[in-house]
This record gives C-alpha cells, structure tokens and sequence, in this order.
C-alpha cells in the first residue's frame, strides 16, 4: 500500500526517502517542515505541561487524526504517521510491574511515560519476572489495536524507542547505580541486558506484527521511513561515558538486536558527540539524528564536520527556518542529509521550499 489519506503522494517521499537510506543520495538534501498547527495549540490548552493521567487510548488517536489531517497540508518529505508516545520508557518498566508515570509536554503534543527505579537492592533481580498476560503487557496490545484501526488507510504508525541495554538497567537500579556496577557488579549488568534484549524483542515484535509495513518499510517519527523492520535505538546512556566504555558495554548489544530486525537508527545529544565516530560503525545502523540541547553547539552549525566524520551515514539535523533557507540558498547545505526545519511560517513558504530542496544538489 502505497496511498494514504494523509498523504497523496506518499509514493513519491518513500522513493525519495529510500535514496536516501540506502545511502544513494549522498549529494541531495531532503526536509520536514514544521508548521504551526491548530491541533498542537489545543493540545498545549488542555495539556499544560507536567504530571497527569494515563491517557486514553482513544483519545490519543483522536490527537493524531487530527494533526496529521492538518499537517496534510504541507508538501515536503514526511511520511505521517502517529508516534505512540505513551509507549515510551515507563512501557518497558511497567511489564516487569512498576508503578508507571505519565508526563504532558505541550511542546511536543506528547504525553510520554516513565518509571521510578524497581530495584532496591540487586539481589532482588533474581525475583524480575515479565508476565505477558499482565496489565501493561494487555494494555499495550490494545493501545495497538487502537491505533492500528484509526490510522488505517489514514496515515502511518511509527516505531517507538528501544529501552534496552544500559537504558533498561536505568530502570532497574537509576543511573549512578548502573554507571558503578559496570565496575562493581559487572555479571549483575549482563545479566540486566540479557533480559532486557528478550523484553525489548518481545516489545517489537509485538508492534511488527500489529501494525503492518508501509510500502515495505516502517515509518518513523524521526527518519520519516525506512526499508524493512527497522528499530529506534538509543545510546543515550554512554553519552556520560568515554567512546572505550561504549565500545565495551554499548556495541555488542545495540548490534545484537539491530541484526533482530533490518537493522535500526539512533540519536545523539549534544553530550555524546564523542561517540559518534564508534556509533557510526555499529553494523546495522541506517540513519543518525543528533539532538540539540541547551549549552551545545547545534549540529546544524557543524554540518560539514559532521558529515565529513560520518562518511556516507545519512543524518537527521534539526535548523531553524531563517538559517536553513540561508544556507539552502547559500548552496551550503550538507548533502545526505534530512532537516527537521523549525519554525516555518506557514504551507506556502514550506512549498516554495520544498521546490528548492527537491532541486538541490551538493557539489
């Protein structure tokens, strides 16, 4: 299937969108463009930022009809599709039964999920058990049953984010714990990320199985789509580390269970920069995005370095919209590359865009 209501042209962004993941665009530049919407206004009035409830699941596909209806205006290189927020971090934890807690971000029209770490002590692992008939293992399914049935023929579901590895032993025992064990209770860590890699398959398998390929390929908040089963993973973790714990903690893992499926894309704050060179070489990855935060160079302001260390790796940047029509009139723009372009004014400046972008060739 290649026609959606959300997307006429959805043919066109897939072929466009596989050039460039399977790295034969190294010379084109490709773009979202974020408008504002009407949708995401009324979602910030009812949502003010902050804890609430778990949010139905009816509700949430109702947000998302509606704000990929609105943002169907908008001709540039998205493939739409809803992003099951709520199946964020607290999903993971919660089918090993702790508490789950739910955060509204207005910014984001996203109600996301965490948990408080499970463990008090490591010995207590031993007892960690993960039912698949459990509440949140059946909550889960029908949260997919539900927006499976209102993004058919609509638009797509995207894929959500890995909690494996070092991320699922956050869950366990919080972040200084787990940076300590690595030294003190090494076997206690393996042991973690081995269940985590059976937990996490069982997670994804599950969303592969409830919400079909797209055009042969999974849709994604992040990369738009991508040809075949591909996961997101995160490396968020090692960003406090040095690239040698990474190599030694991080790569067997992440590789593990990319070669689970058609291989996976990751994301990289502004405090891991360091270990982009070691991610760049992980087998299987297909995409890179880097996430700007506060205190950090943006990634759009060291374009070329980046893309000279990454080789062919195709990159996601995010720019704001004077400074990336500057550079794409400039010609300085980075090919190989996806922007995530902030702060458009409105349909027809992204559509007068979106021409010289399909146009654009580096070089």
């Amino acid at each position: 299937m290649t026609l959606l209501d959300c997307c006429p042209n959805a043919a066109d962004r897939v072929a466009r969108l596989r050039r460039l993941y399977e790295r034969r665009a190294t010379d084109e530049v490709f773009a979202f463009m974020k408008t504002p919407l009407r949708a995401m206004e009324d979602f910030a009035r009812r949502h003010p930022g902050g804890p609430c409830a778990y949010p139905a699941p009816e509700e949430r596909a109702r947000f998302w009809r509606r704000l990929l209806a609105e943002q169907a205006r908008v001709d540039d290189d998205r493939v739409p599709a809803a992003y099951l927020t709520e199946l964020d971090q607290g999903l993971y934890g919660g089918l090993v039964g702790a508490p789950v807690h739910f955060m509204a971000n207005p910014d984001w029209g996203w109600i996301s999920s965490m948990v408080h770490p499970i463990l008090r002590e490591w010995d207590e692992f031993d007892a960690l058990h993960f039912d698949p008939d459990g509440e949140w293992a059946k909550r889960y399914r029908e949260i997919l049953r539900v927006h499976v049935a209102a993004a058919s023929g609509r638009y797509g579901l995207s894929h959500f984010i890995l909690i494996d590895s070092l991320n699922f032993v956050f869950e366990l025992v919080g972040a200084t714990r787990t940076y300590l064990a690595l030294d003190e209770n090494p076997r206690r860590v393996r042991q973690a990320v081995d269940f985590a890699f059976d937990l996490n398959t069982w997670v994804q398998d599950r969303f592969f199985e409830a919400a079909p390929l797209f055009a042969g390929g999974t849709c994604s908040n992040t990369a738009g789509w991508l040809p075949g089963r591909v996961v997101s993973e995160s490396v968020d973790p090692f960003h406090m580390t040095s690239a040698e714990t990474f190599c030694r903690w991080g790569v067997e893992p992440v590789e593990r269970i990319l070669a689970r499926y058609d291989g996976g894309i990751t994301h990289i704050h502004g405090n891991g920069r360091h270990l982009l060179d070691a991610v760049c070489r992980l087998r299987g990855l297909r995409a890179v995005a880097f996430a700007d935060d506060k205190g950090a160079v943006r990634a759009f302001d060291e374009r070329h370095e980046l893309r000279r260390r990454t080789g062919d790796m195709p990159l996601i940047l995010s720019a704001p919209w004077p400074d990336f029509i500057a550079a794409l009139r400039a010609r300085s723009l980075a090919g190989g590359c996806l922007y995530v372009v902030g702060d458009v004014p409105d349909a027809d400046s992204a559509h007068r865009a979106m021409e010289e972008v399909r146009r654009y060739r580096c070089g």
